[in-house]
């Protein structure tokens, strides 16, 4: 757990930006791959801001060795992936 709390951190200091929550996270050969859902753009309503799913790589200690954005959608949208549609 202290692994995903430094790696949130970690993510917000260098891109400025709230990381709200890790969506996914798995130990990997090189260490630790993570998706952590960010708040990209405060809007009102709440359900109009923008998010960001980004793709966090830690070394085996914890240390952000990489980042990179794989998805920008509505906080109120429904997530399409998986859903068999596009």
């Amino acid at each position: 757990m202290e692994i995903l709390r430094e790696a949130r951190a970690q993510l917000a200091e260098l891109t400025g930006m709230t990381a709200e929550s890790v969506s996914s996270f798995e130990q990997t050969e090189e260490g630790w791959s993570l998706e952590v859902e960010v708040l990209e753009l405060e809007r009102v309503p709440d359900t109009m801001s923008l998010m960001g799913s980004y793709q966090v790589e830690l070394d085996p200690d914890g240390q952000l060795t990489g980042y990179r954005r794989v998805r920008r959608y509505e906080r109120g949208r429904a997530d399409a992936r998986g859903s068999g549609g596009r």
